[in-house]
């Protein structure tokens, strides 16, 4: 991988791991020449990230919509800064760029950027990996209401298997550098790759 999007949470949280995670991986990012590519903040995690990856003096960029920038919400010193003008350019953007996907602890926009590309990957528009960092059992619920999705017949279990998961960054980019990529694929969307069969009675 040459370069990861990071998504995460504009808030710091309230325990000092989760900006320690944050700023760690930033920095194993830059120790592995991947840039990371995030959302251009200098708040919270997101501002940790790139900390991280501009102490090892290695790459970041950032996406950031216009009227963010107008809040001065937006990192200083990146590698590169682009603007855009929606909320959805800014992640359409970040994706392009991306060999694969990180994401850390965070609110609902970090939740919408996860789902969004895993069902992306469902869908094989993304082909690369998608991983979560579980710091401090922060996603422990989440994982499990994934499962009660698979059990109940709403997600195929390869399409579970879509988003990997480690509790420290070292770990999830070795999971990740091992993910086999899919070939993009010009044929029509094979249905059975998502959609579930109801149970015979």
């Amino acid at each position: 991988m040459k370069s990861v999007v990071v998504y995460c949470g504009a808030n710091p949280g309230h325990k000092p791991i989760y900006r320690e995670v944050a700023y760690n991986l930033g920095k194993a990012l830059a120790e592995r020449n991947i840039r990371a590519i995030y959302g251009g903040g200098n708040l919270g995690l997101m501002g940790a990230v790139a900390d991280g990856v501009l102490a090892q003096a290695g790459a970041v960029t950032g996406i950031i919509p216009n009227f963010l920038a107008k809040l001065e919400v937006a990192h200083a010193t990146l590698s590169e800064l682009h603007f855009v003008d929606t909320m959805h350019e800014r992640k359409a953007k970040m994706v392009s760029l991306s060999d694969g996907v990180i994401a850390l602890p965070g609110g609902y926009g970090t939740l919408d950027e996860l789902f969004e590309i895993l069902a992306w990957s469902q869908l094989r528009i993304y082909h690369g990996p998608v991983g979560l960092i579980n710091v401090n059992g922060f996603y422990d619920h989440l994982l499990l209401h994934l499962d009660k999705m698979v059990e109940e017949g709403f997600l195929r279990p390869e399409n579970r298997a879509l988003l990997l998961v480690a509790d420290t960054a070292e770990v999830l980019l070795e999971q990740m550098e091992a993910f086999l990529i899919r070939p993009a694929e010009n044929k029509p969307l094979d249905t059975t790759l998502y959609v579930t069969k109801p149970e015979e009675e």
